[in-house]
């Protein structure tokens, strides 16, 4: 039968499962009526038929805790709305505990899930004895009962999602597969779909499994790739309660749940299988298609669920389960516009979470797309915080063979993932080993992150507690503010524009007054419409019609992509990043230390703070700029690629006079919080505005430019702000104790009064240091005289509030 496609439409969602419904609801509930669906077979095909349902409320961080919530919620909402039912069964979801560590883990998530309004109780085995008397419970440390989650019928969400997207408006066609996306000038300009072409402004990638193999054709990056995944459902089991709780055992990678009088086993192990391992490619026609039966991969999982379960020793298997499930290289989802081509939006890659999140997902998916951003901390999601290489197959299928496992394994505070590493080493990567760096990746990057001190192993020992790499932090500070520390900046994205409109156009993206002076250089922040921080970044006048971008090493693409969407045609932005290693030389002595180096006259009068120019070290011209992002006098010397061994060789040999010390990631990170500088991702996003983040300093409302945000800022700048940024410190020092992190309440009395963004102990104060955001219904001297907390693993922890920080140097002036 021919189907009756419109010539032209403003969206095209393509992929008809959970996620590609929920768009177009979405789209057509937010008034945007003229939205097509296609899917190439039927609703619910490729992975979503096969979902096991779970819904649940609490996420990682604040922004997926409330997509999640939301999710549940639309889903009650909607049965109603549209008289379709979802399956929802809210018999709740008890996480258990078997270790010390991950018990630990769930006690803070159910501490964060205070900020939240999450529904959480804490059970010891006893309590869990009593109450599910099937499960055995005397090895386990205790539980954490969220009364509110369960499970849904998916392909009742889905089809309810369509439901509700038709009486919207929206237009969906089954046996519809889209046999090319039309581009012109860089842009979305319609869908090929059964021979047809319908021209649209936007086209939504919802297409699952088969998304990085679609983007590959058009030259688009999508770093996700389906791993084997298994599940087994019993037998029928005499008196099984229909309300057992989702039971998730993550220390056996294992969770069971109810299933019409049955029990479905399923795992997330910490080796997965990844799927079509020949061709590499998923088939066209695998709509419903399943695996042949993996048992010797699955029995060790299964022995373990009988050690939980005893009850599952007599119990014989109806279905053995085995189909294609497609994971993302740090486990979390891929949203947002792509960076290669205009108005081509991805909403896929959801990591197995694809029921419980697909509501919130499909929300935060279509107002991304009508207002072009989110004022949201979503990073995390945002596919601009991959690269390219991030998609290539020997990365991508060698990373989830890990990141599969990583949704139960223990989500250990600094941890690193072990496959796919090596992809970008520093020149100097075996000199930088020898001194017994430990590495980490950012951006790609081996980076050092601490190191090891007196012939101890340059590796992480994971803990919640006191961390085995904090006497090379407590020696890598302690040496920076004494002597000399050297700092490897080289992941920092940098990004230049060489154009005689450059000034012009960096006055409207940027709210501070660009200094338009070779060698200057200006801190400020991009903004989105709605004032929102979207970019931290330092402008640097390199030339004449020269300027130099740069910013944080985790959101080069984010950024490149937030500058090139606000460019004039004609201007051209130039990703310079790894054309240049970066020394960051910070201390008292970094000026002895450098003018040893160079002839040039480096002295504070020829050289002040903020300022930058070439200067010239064994014939290499280098340029340097007298900036420190650890509060201390210092230098970043930005270094071509092909010199950078020469001169690192060189610094520390010379280093040697002043005491040079090589220093980490972590160290950088501590000293910076003791400055009182803010990061991007952590203390401000755009969630947050200036005002709020007490960066109004960066605003320049003389110059006489309409920047982006500018129209918002005037709005809120006369305003009282709803909450504000502010600094704590623990009443009881002690390194470790407790780990102070992220998303931790605080309370004023006994109310929660905001959440913690930063935490890290100084060794150079002796001090708990913590940055966060507050209700500001107080001023400081009233909070100063009452009671505040911090609570970590449901223990509140006396704090103080201060108004400077820590470190009061006058670096500008040395």
């Amino acid at each position: 039968m021919e189907k009756n496609y419109p010539s032209s439409t403003k969206v095209v969602v393509i992929g008809g499962g959970v996620i590609g419904c929920s768009v177009a609801y979405h789209l057509t509930k937010f008034g945007w009526k003229d939205v097509v669906l296609l899917e190439r077979d039927q609703l619910t095909s490729g992975t979503t038929w096969h979902a096991a349902g779970l819904v649940s409320q609490l996420g990682p961080t604040a922004a997926v805790t409330k997509i999640r919530k939301y999710t549940l919620d639309l889903y009650k909402k909607l049965e109603k709305e549209v008289d379709h039912s979802a399956g929802l069964r809210i018999n709740g979801a008890l996480s258990i505990a078997q270790t010390e560590s991950r018990w630990q883990e769930l006690q803070r998530q159910a501490t964060t899930a205070q900020l939240y309004d999450v529904d959480i109780q804490i059970l010891d085995k006893d309590q869990m004895k009593k109450n599910y008397p099937m499960m055995h419970t005397e090895d386990l440390k205790g539980g954490v009962l969220m009364p509110g989650d369960g499970a849904a019928d998916p392909s009742g969400v889905t089809h309810m999602l369509a439901k509700g997207a038709r009486q919207g408006g929206a237009k969906i066609f089954e046996q519809s597969p889209v046999e090319k996306i039309l581009t012109k000038n860089g842009r979305v300009h319609g869908v090929r779909v059964n021979g047809k072409d319908i021209e649209c402004e936007y086209v939504v990638l919802a297409t699952g499994m088969w998304s990085r193999q679609i983007g590959e054709k058009m030259g688009v990056s999508i770093p996700l790739y389906p791993a084997e995944h298994f599940y087994v459902i019993t037998e029928p089991i005499e008196n099984l309660s229909p309300t057992l709780p989702v039971i998730r055992d993550f220390d056996s990678s294992v969770y069971v749940k109810e299933d019409a009088g049955k029990l479905l086993i399923g795992i997330f192990e910490g080796k997965s299988i990844p799927a079509f391992d020949k061709t590499n490619k998923v088939p066209e026609d695998f709509s419903f298609g399943e695996f042949p039966e993996n048992f010797d991969h699955f029995e060790p999982y299964l022995e373990a669920s009988m050690k939980r379960f005893p009850v599952l020793e007599q119990a014989g298997i109806r279905k053995f389960f085995a189909g294609p499930e497609s994971f993302t290289p740090d486990t979390n989802s891929l949203l947002g516009e792509v960076p290669e081509v205009k108005n081509l939006f991805v909403s896929c890659g959801l990591n197995s979470i694809g029921i419980g999140s697909g509501g919130g997902v499909g929300k935060v998916t279509a107002e991304w797309l009508m207002t072009g951003h989110i004022n949201e901390d979503i990073f995390n999601y945002d596919i601009k915080r991959f690269q390219n290489f991030h998609s290539d197959l020997g990365f991508i299928k060698d990373r989830i063979t890990e990141s599969l496992g990583d949704l139960y394994g223990m989500h250990w505070p600094y941890k690193q993932h072990k496959t796919s590493r090596n992809v970008k080493t520093l020149p100097y990567h075996e000199n930088l080993k020898s001194f017994g760096a430990c590495f980490g990746v950012s951006a790609g990057y081996e980076r050092p992150m601490w190191f090891a001190l007196d012939g101890e192993k340059a590796e992480y020992e994971y803990s919640y507690n006191y961390q085995n790499w904090y006497p090379s932090v407590e020696y890598e500070t302690s040496n920076t503010m004494k002597n000399v520390g050297l700092y490897d900046l080289t992941p920092f994205s940098k990004f230049e524009i060489k154009s005689d409109k450059a000034h012009e156009e960096l006055q409207k993206i940027c709210t501070s007054n660009i200094k338009h002076e070779v060698g200057k250089c200006t801190y400020t922040h991009m903004l989105n419409v709605d004032g929102g921080i979207e970019t931290d970044l330092t402008v640097v006048c390199v030339g004449e019609n020269h300027f130099r971008i740069i910013s944080s090493a985790a959101t080069r693409e984010r950024d490149k992509f937030h500058i090139n969407k606000h460019l004039s045609e004609g201007v051209e932005l130039v990703d310079v990043t790894d054309d240049y290693c970066v020394f960051g030389i910070f201390g008292p002595k970094s000026r002895s230390l450098l003018q040893v180096l160079t002839k040039d006259d480096i002295s504070h009068d020829n050289f002040k703070f903020a300022t930058s120019k070439y200067i010239e070290i064994e014939g290499i011209k280098i340029w340097t700029q007298r900036l420190s992002y650890v509060g201390e006098l210092g230098f970043e010397l930005y270094v071509k690629t092909a010199d950078a061994k020469k001169i690192y060789e060189l610094l520390v040999d010379k280093g040697k006079d002043f005491n040079l010390s090589n220093c980490g990631m972590h160290a950088m990170d501590t000293m910076r919080m003791e400055s009182g500088f803010l990061h991007w991702g952590h203390d401000i996003s755009p969630e947050e505005n200036q005002y709020q983040a007490g960066l109004n300093f960066t605003i320049s409302y003389k110059k006489d430019v309409n920047f982006i945000g500018k129209e918002a800022l005037l709005k809120i700048k006369d305003q009282k702000v709803d909450r504000r940024f502010a600094m704590f410190t623990l009443k009881d020092n002690k390194p470790g104790a407790p780990l102070l992190l992220h998303d931790e309440p605080i309370y004023l009395e006994d109310k929660i009064i905001g959440r913690t963004t930063s935490g890290n102990y100084s060794f150079n104060f002796k001090k708990n240091l913590i940055f966060g955001y507050i209700k500001n219904d107080h001023t400081n001297e009233d909070l100063q005289s009452k009671s505040l907390f911090v609570e970590v693993e449901k223990i509140k922890y006396p704090i103080n509030l201060i108004t400077k920080p820590l470190k009061q140097t006058d670096f500008k002036n040395n």
